[in-house]
């Protein structure tokens, strides 16, 4: 597969529409039909169903799609990193970053900022997503960086533990029992329905955090996004649990935020691969990642 008849595929499915892809792509639509004809036959499969108005995947056009984002991505980042093999204080560059919503997103921006005062070129691009998705983009060169909440298995990366405390929260109804409360405490929840967060080890963070007072039966749903957690908590289906940072922006007047007691607190790392050839941009940052935390030790 070439990775031009790749980009022609991703093409037709945005403009769902042939002749509307080969006038983007500036090519005739029999040659474009043509492309999409060998690379079916390439791959052994039917990729498009053709409707009269729009065209639609199939099963294995889907597969394709997935693949083919992240194999132009891929050689798209290689490119830009060759680019910018010249380095000096002019280098260009773009650098990917996977995250969690946590409190240290606001401390890794600081860092941004300052690098971005000395190289004002490279550019950064953000990917939301749980720990699991972060660690399998990474892996395929499709991040740079990935910000995880510990506990996380990192034994492939290398990492640096961020200078910032994740603090635990409940949302809570604002009709509850426990509204009026400064803190919540184990026993506060103990028969409460509860939404926790969807990573295992983390589940047994909290698990240990409640004691004597954590029953399997009361966990009602886990959630990997706090916003539609909260949703559910305004629906009075239960009472999720999450780190400060991941509700710092969320404003509602249905639910509350409530600090636990006695105070959980958890640490996040910045980690990326191991033994990966990097190029300047990503090098650099690295570098200036490591100084900013160094700086905020002494």
């Amino acid at each position: 597969m070439e990775l031009r008849v790749l980009r022609y595929f991703l093409s037709v499915v945005r403009e769902e529409n042939i002749l509307r892809a080969a006038e983007v792509l500036h090519i005739t639509q029999p040659s474009l039909s043509r492309q999409l004809a060998q690379l079916e036959e390439e791959l052994g499969a039917k990729l498009f169903e053709r409707g009269n108005r729009k065209i639609t995947l199939t099963e294995a056009g889907l597969l394709l799609k997935r693949r083919a984002e992240e194999m132009v991505s891929l050689a798209d980042k290689t490119e830009q990193e060759f680019l910018t093999l010249s380095g000096g204080d002019d280098i260009t560059g773009v650098i990917s970053i996977g995250s969690g919503e946590l409190s240290s997103v606001s401390e890794l921006s600081k860092m941004i900022f300052s690098f971005s005062q000395k190289y004002p070129h490279i550019h950064f691009n953000f990917f939301s997503g749980n720990a699991d998705t972060i660690k399998d983009q990474i892996d395929k060169g499709l991040l740079d960086f990935g910000l995880f909440l510990e506990p996380v298995d990192v034994d492939k990366y290398d990492y640096l533990r961020m200078p910032i405390k994740e603090h635990w929260i409940v949302v809570v109804p604002k009709d509850s029992p426990l509204a009026e409360k400064e803190s919540i405490t184990p026993e506060d929840l103990s028969d409460k329905p509860l939404i926790l967060p969807s990573r295992n080890r983390i589940k047994s963070e909290l698990a240990s955090w409640f004691g004597v007072y954590f029953k399997e039966k009361n966990v009602f749903s886990s959630n990997n996004l706090i916003n539609n957690a909260a949703l559910m908590v305004e629906e009075g289906l239960g009472y999720a649990l999450a780190v400060e940072g991941s509700v710092a922006m969320y404003g509602n007047n249905k639910v509350l935020v409530k600090r636990l007691y006695p105070d959980l607190i958890s640490t996040s790392v910045i980690a990326w691969k191991k033994h990966q050839p990097t190029g300047v941009a990503v090098t650099k940052f690295q570098n200036h990642v490591r100084m900013s935390i160094e700086h905020k030790k002494v």
